[in-house]
């Protein structure tokens, strides 16, 4: 009887442990389909497009709910000749719902590589708070006015009614204000809030608020392209701030003219770097940055710009994601003065991947290149990725475990922002 109870509880525990299997296994194949499908497919206005997704499941058009697509075999989708968009609700294997596709009918879009370093500058949208910290008063104890008032991100737009522009109008105001009671107006998490901070003395008698600031950012990136209207996009990714790590709320920036005037190589665990000058003066401004997105930065090129960008770069037909395939493509960069294309290798697309701007896989074959810079290196985010003579993204991040590796963002992601 006892053996029998046994090996009960043995077969119990076969039963359950092939359940879990079981289950874990449907859990992983529909996690692997659900990511090899894009969220977005895009079509070019006026063409056909043949959308070959490769997974068994089946889908049904929001505009014609009659017809189901089989979509574990090719299948050709006819744009009309203007912008639209409609939706695709997927179910794997006909039966279990996987994912809602959109269908974005856009604009057959030509644009110019470029390839050339820039030179950035932004002002936030009010001041952003870094972090806020404790100070020693006139009789030595700690103040900490901004303590659980003030918190890292937020961005400080206005104090007593008055527009906030810089963080030195900020210390002047706090400084001659003998101590008073000040309301600030925040911006938190895109909500308005009030808050009300009284500065104090420091060992030297000067007022202060115990936060720290920050107004503007700048570095060097590359330009990725310049379309028909002199409209740039740059970087491949936003301007984060360095701290919070969060996409700054641009007020206004610049794009200055620069030039690269040293190149420092990337190896294993330590990233490499182009280094610029940039001469902050109006006669070098070359365009206004108007957008920080999480796909890059965009503003308006001048005229000049635009002619010697454009001059021996003529315009590429941008690939939709479904065109792209692993496999040999190019980088258009600038390293010795000129803006020149280098081999690379496209090792992985993952369309469906939340990350947008890791969803292009690459790396670095060309021994010039390898040799001037180790691979990819910091300032070269936004870097044109070609193949096939086709404009297909730009690189937005390097591997720092091994710089000849790295990432990048589809064009189509791009110019959706």
């Amino acid at each position: 009887m006892k053996t029998e109870k046994i090996r009960q509880r043995y077969l119990l525990f076969l039963y359950v442990l092939l359940g879990f299997a079981i289950g874990l296994f449907c859990w992983a194949t529909y996690a692997y389909y659900q990511s090899s499908v894009p969220s977005t497919i895009s079509i070019k206005a006026g063409t056909s497009e043949e959308i070959n997704l490769r997974v068994p499941a089946s889908g049904i058009l929001s505009t014609d709910s009659e017809t189901v697509l089989a979509l574990n075999q090719p299948l050709t989708i006819v744009a009309g000749e203007t912008t639209s968009s409609y939706q695709m609700r997927l179910k794997l294997f006909g039966l279990v719902p996987l994912k809602d596709v959109d269908i974005q009918v856009i604009e057959n879009t030509m644009l110019t590589p470029v390839g050339r370093p820039i030179g950035i500058y932004v002002k936030t949208q009010g001041v952003l708070v870094v972090d806020t910290g404790s100070f020693e008063g006139t009789g030595g104890d700690k103040h900490a006015p901004s303590e659980y008032k003030l918190q890292s991100g937020d961005y400080l737009t206005a104090m007593d009614g008055v527009a906030i522009n810089d963080k030195k109008q900020i210390r002047t105001y706090v400084e001659n204000g003998n101590g008073e009671e000040i309301i600030f107006q925040v911006s938190r998490k895109d909500e308005l809030i009030q808050v009300k901070i009284k500065p104090e003395p420091d060992e030297n008698n000067v007022y202060k608020m115990g936060a720290w600031l920050r107004d503007s950012a700048q570095g060097i990136g590359t330009m990725t392209y310049i379309d028909g209207q002199n409209r740039f996009g740059a970087l491949g990714h936003g301007i984060n701030d360095m701290d919070t790590g969060e996409l700054l709320k641009l007020g206004s920036g610049l794009l200055y003219h620069t030039e690269i005037v040293a190149v420092k190589r990337g190896e294993r665990g330590n990233p490499g770097e182009l280094t610029g000058v940039i001469e902050y003066k109006p006669d070098q401004v070359s365009g206004v940055i108007v957008d920080n997105t999480i796909q890059g930065i965009y503003g308006m090129a001048n005229a000049e710009l635009l002619n010697e960008y454009t001059l021996n770069s003529p315009p590429l037909p941008i690939a939709l994601k479904q065109e792209v395939s692993t496999g040999p493509a190019q980088i258009l960069c600038t390293i010795n003065g000129e803006a020149k294309y280098y081999d690379i290798e496209l090792t992985k697309l993952t369309p469906g991947k939340d990350a947008v701007n890791r969803q292009i896989s690459l790396e670095v074959t060309d021994s010039e290149l390898l040799s001037l810079t180790g691979g990819i290196v910091q300032g070269m985010s936004g870097a044109p990725i070609i193949q096939n003579g086709r404009f297909v993204g730009a690189v937005t991040h390097v591997l720092v475990q091994d710089s000849t590796k790295g990432y990048g963002i589809f064009i189509e992601d791009m110019l959706a922002h």
